[in-house]
């Protein structure tokens, strides 16, 4: 941290960088920084990158400043706020009065823009903004994933510590794992609200605030604990695709490095489902006949609850393929492993396996319903741990 040589102080780009939010949190609450500086920090960090990047639709700094303010004046005040001072990108498709949005705000959060997302597409893995199409922070001339995609690109590139996302087929997962942040769908069906993050213990300091009726309470210590080993089943397809070889093998490397980090006992167990795509789409359609997607879905339900039955965790590469350029796709689906458990209602965690050609493959972690403690202790364990490059 460094002096204007005024009143204000200036929170250095590499300092900012280097903070997750529970840290950003901290350093508010006890005011070895203020939350007006930290914001200025983000902006000057936005300002900077995304320019090519374009990762927000709109920024919001005037708006942001203020409501820093207003985070310094309550803790001078004596209230303490477990996100104090935290940046928060906000996913395009959500509104400011959202009640997510609200319990963050609450928390300390001061949302500085909206995120960008797809517009025109028949799959939505692309982000876009009125200046083009929003990138991916390892390579420009490749997709971020989506829809969530530009809370993914700014979270990636230092922008914001924490974002928000809906997820109806893998539209956090996906973008997470091609950007390399940690994404999470939390229990539910359809387009379920839910954290991107650099780290599983923001996502739970996240899901502390947004879940709070169901969530644990989290505190600055990280997610809740739980019993660890867990058993595990590895799945490269779910029965459902083909995946690229290259993108296996390092979510494969991932899953096996769980052993020693995270406690895995792996169980041997085939997990194959019935491809939900046509049950997917019909569910959402009002006017289509929900016969045969139910059928799918209570084939698809009882599989999970069997597997559910004997392990703990399922594991499997975030998305079949790598991340695509900008002209779309192809014929290749990039929810074919996200999607399923949006028609059943588990939960699912995306976090960075490592690198192919260098850029990031994600690692899926699927659990019973309810179950976010599970997956964010296990993906803690691994990333913290330095088991699973990030």
């Amino acid at each position: 941290m460094i002096s204007d040589g005024g009143d204000n102080r200036v929170v250095d780009q590499a300092t900012y960088l280097g903070l997750s939010a529970r840290r950003i949190a901290e350093l508010v609450n006890t005011r070895e920084l203020a939350a007006v500086d930290v914001v200025r920090a983000a902006l000057a960090r936005l300002a900077e990158v995304d320019g090519w990047l374009r990762a927000f639709r709109d920024h919001w700094p005037d708006q942001a400043l203020a409501e820093a303010v207003a985070v310094d004046r309550a803790i001078t005040a004596g209230r303490r706020l477990p996100l104090a001072g935290v940046p928060l990108g906000v996913k395009a498709w959500e509104w400011p009065d959202s009640p997510q949005i609200r319990r963050l705000r609450a928390a300390g959060c001061v949302p500085i823009g909206a995120t960008s997302v797809p517009r025109g597409t028949d799959w939505q893995t692309w982000g876009h903004t009125d200046r083009g199409p929003t990138s991916n922070p390892w390579r420009p001339d490749l997709s971020p994933g989506g829809s969530s995609a530009g809370s993914a690109a700014a979270v990636a590139a230092g922008i914001v510590p924490l974002a928000t996302g809906t997820d109806g087929a893998g539209s956090i997962r996906v973008p997470a794992a091609w950007c390399g942040v940690v994404g999470l769908k939390p229990t539910g069906r359809g387009r379920v609200p839910g954290p991107l993050a650099r780290s599983a213990a923001d996502a739970a300091a996240y899901l502390g605030r947004t879940l709070h009726a169901t969530w644990p309470p989290v505190d600055q210590s990280g997610p809740p604990g739980c019993a660890l080993p867990v058993a595990a089943a590895w799945s490269a397809d779910l029965g459902l695709c083909e995946a690229d070889a290259r993108i296996v093998a390092v979510a494969r490397s991932a899953a096996d490095r769980l052993t020693a980090g995270a406690g895995i006992v792996w169980g041997d167990l085939d997990v194959r489902l019935r491809d939900p795509g046509a049950a997917w789409r019909a569910l959402r359609d009002p006017a289509a006949d929900h016969t045969e997607a139910k059928a799918v879905r209570a084939r698809n339900d009882a599989v999970l609850s069997a597997v559910f039955d004997a392990v703990d965790l399922v594991v499997t590469p975030t998305t079949p393929r790598p991340p695509h350029g900008h002209d779309g796709p192809g014929e290749h689906l990039s929810v074919a492993l996200t999607w399923a458990v949006n028609l059943s209602g588990h939960p699912a965690v995306s976090v960075p396996a490592g690198l192919s050609d260098g850029v990031p493959v994600g690692l899926q972690l699927i659990a019973a319903p309810g179950r976010e403690d599970l997956l964010l202790a296990v993906a803690a364990a691994a990333t913290g741990s330095g088991v699973i490059a990030g």
